[in-house]
């Protein structure tokens, strides 16, 4: 496994309360703003939601919804 692709996985910015699933180099998020949660790339929403409320990112994490990466312009 690649360096590299030790950082696919779910990452959370519990700022936007977004979470974005990252299984290719397109786009790694970087902290401050997100959150590296788990590396279970089909982690469900509610799973995403649980794993955010027992890290303490956000007193919201009901709140975290699906986000999207930027396309490169």
């Amino acid at each position: 496994m690649t360096q590299q692709a030790t950082k696919y996985g779910i990452y959370v910015s519990p700022k936007e309360k977004k979470a974005v699933r990252i299984t290719s180099p397109y786009w790694i998020p970087e902290s401050p703003d997100w959150v590296y949660l788990t590396d279970e790339v089909n982690a469900t929403l509610l799973r995403i939601r649980q794993l955010a409320k027992e890290k303490r990112l956000t007193p919201e994490a009901d709140a975290i919804t699906w986000g999207a990466f930027p396309t490169k312009g």
